[in-house]
C-alpha cells in the first residue's frame, strides 16, 4: 500500500559537537521533531546527521522514529533515509527504508520504503510504500 503525508518540522536543535575534522561544507548533528497530516498523521523524532549549506547543498543522514497513524493503522515504525542537494533544491541520491522488525500495534511487520519530495513552495511529502504482514 501506499500512504502519504505532508510534514513540518515543529523543532531544529543542533546537539553534539561539530566534526573535529573541518571539510568544505559545515558538518554536524540534530534532533529534529516533525508533525504529519494526511494518510500519516502524527509525530516522528529524527537524528540527522549532515554535511550541507544551504547554498551549496550536501547530503544528509537519518534515523526516524515516528508515532500515529499510517493508512488508518495505528502504531509506531522506524525508518532511516538520506539524500543529496547540489544547491539547486533537487534532491538525489536518495534513499529510504522502513526498519524492518521497528513496526508495532498495527504496524507490526511493516516492511518497504518510500520517499520525501519537496514541492516548490516548500511543502514536504512523506510517501510511504509499505507492505504490514
Amino acid at each position: 500500500m501506499q500512504a502519504i503525508g505532508e510534514f513540518r518540522v515543529c523543532e531544529f536543535t543542533p546537539v553534539g559537537e561539530s566534526p573535529e575534522i573541518e571539510v568544505g561544507l559545515p558538518a554536524g548533528h540534530a534532533r529534529m521533531v516533525k508533525e504529519f497530516t494526511g494518510e500519516i498523521e502524527g509525530r516522528s523524532i529524527t537524528q540527522f546527521s549532515f554535511v550541507y549549506d544551504g547554498e551549496r547543498g550536501g547530503t544528509y543522514m537519518a534515523t526516524e522514529s515516528f508515532t500515529g497513524t499510517v493508512a488508518g493503522r495505528v502504531g509506531a515504525l522506524a525508518f532511516v533515509h538520506s539524500a543529496t542537494d547540489r544547491g539547486d533544491g533537487v534532491r538525489t541520491d536518495q534513499f529510504f527504508l522502513i526498519v524492518p522488525g521497528s513496526g508495532s500495534g498495527e504496524l507490526v511487520g511493516a516492511t518497504g520504503g518510500g520517499a520525501i519530495e519537496i514541492d516548490d513552495d516548500g511543502t514536504h511529502r512523506l510517501v510511504l510504500d509499505l507492505e504490514v504482514v
